[in-house]
């Protein structure tokens, strides 16, 4: 509809009413969405409504889980994302089954992939072939997100039963550690992490880095050395590099190491250079270019992200507070923004307000914070591990301020 009018003062005044009255309206409308959304302290009741505004930051939080029981998202470094809109989880019921399910990022509609009674290890996608890699005991399948349906990928022989960790840029190869059956009953002895770390770290057993050729079957034992290995990654787009590190207490290990899966070339990511310090929880940027890692020098006292370039060996740094400094850190793919997922006062920073979802900007050598999430309910055993979402508009994380593990969702702009 075109409304036209003479330029008299009189239509002048028609005008501006009218302009009034539509910034009127549109004014309304913002409010009535704006009280839609409760504004409470994120875990103050329970169970928190599906979407709310946190009072203590402004930015809004979603939760995508919407089942009954436990809902668990993917480990850090891990890309739950089988596509832009479809996320991959875990679901555990009140039986104590855990399945895969997924999640509709638009929808929030849920399906599940799995229904088999025993439970699934591991934490791997392959966007490629739209397929959710797990292992039940010594055998390792995968399901389709399309068909639901679950082909057996391998078994484990007798005298070598390993676990998968990560799939390469091309779904060819998976990879993943061995251990002796010394180390692994170091574990079954001292379950918690405070009894068995030290412990497997002193025995200094062999450990082995493997892979599993998708199509052929064919297992190979690329390196072997006394020492505890872990955290191992494939590079997101070079499908021969692998990064594993050296476990045991950060402050006596070299940790961060790649080795060609082909020409079995092993480099040091990075060198500690004074005493007691630490890097560690290292994850490769999505163009693989850089390995990234919590640095700090000395440990609990100076606190970076650092990133290694894996061509040239060049550093770089962004340096944090105490109360920034995270557990958890991560990256969207435009390498401009940064998230953490906080910690609590146990935690080697000793911070003592830095219950928070952070977003980080890098400005000059240093990161600029935000607070995205209150997590002062939160119990940090449970480590939250954020995401960006692929649009990158949300921070995707887990917690447990409802009483149960459940997975959420802060939207970054306010």
């Amino acid at each position: 509809m075109t409304i036209q009018v003479r330029k008299t003062a009189k239509a002048s005044v028609i005008v501006h009413n009218y302009k009034m009255a539509v910034c009127l309206m549109v004014t309304l409308v913002l409010t009535n969405v704006a009280m839609s959304q409760k504004i409470l302290e994120t875990g103050s009741v329970s169970p928190m409504p599906e979407e709310w505004i946190d009072k203590d930051t402004g930015h809004k939080i979603v939760r995508l889980s919407r089942l009954q029981g436990n809902n668990a998202s993917f480990y850090f470094h891990n890309n739950p994302f089988l596509r832009p809109d479809l996320m991959a989880f875990f679901h555990s019921d009140e039986a104590g089954d855990r399945q895969i399910h997924t999640v509709d990022l638009n929808t929030l509609k849920t399906t599940a992939l799995t229904n088999s009674p025993s439970r699934k290890g591991a934490e791997i996608v392959s966007p490629l072939t739209s397929e959710v890699f797990y292992q039940t005991k010594d055998s390792v399948f995968a399901v389709s997100a399309v068909t639901r349906k679950v082909r057996l990928v391998y078994v484990f022989p007798a005298d070598f039963k390993a676990n998968i960790t990560t799939l390469n840029a091309d779904a060819s190869m998976l990879a993943g550690t061995y251990a002796t059956k010394e180390q692994q009953d170091i574990l079954k002895r001292y379950p918690e992490k405070r009894d068995f770390f030290t412990r497997i770290y002193d025995a200094h057993l062999p450990n082995t880095l493997f892979t599993i050729n998708i199509k052929t079957g064919e297992l190979k034992k690329i390196h072997t050395e006394n020492t505890w290995l872990g955290h191992v990654q494939f590079s997101p787009v070079n499908p021969k590099l692998l990064m594993f590190c050296h476990e045991g207490p950060w402050h006596k290990v070299d940790r961060i190491w790649t080795i060609d899966i082909g020409s079995r070339e092993e480099k040091l990511m990075h060198k500690r250079s004074m005493d007691m310090e630490i890097a560690g929880h290292e994850f490769f940027s999505p163009d693989g270019q850089t390995i990234w890692f919590d640095l700090q020098k000395p440990r609990g006292e100076t606190f970076y992200l650092a990133g290694t370039d894996i061509k040239t060996g060049k550093e770089r740094s962004f340096q944090l507070s105490r109360d920034e400094w995270s557990i958890h850190y991560n990256i969207f793919k435009n390498g401009e923004i940064f998230a953490g997922d906080g910690a609590n006062s146990s935690q080697v920073a000793k911070a003592e307000n830095g219950m928070w979802i952070y977003l980080f900007k890098p400005d000059g050598e240093r990161f600029k914070s935000e607070k995205l999430v209150n997590m002062k309910k939160h119990n940090y055993a449970l480590e939250p591990n954020v995401h960006f979402s692929p649009n990158g508009k949300w921070i995707i994380f887990r917690a447990n301020f409802e009483g149960s593990e459940q997975i959420y969702a802060a939207a970054i702009n306010k």
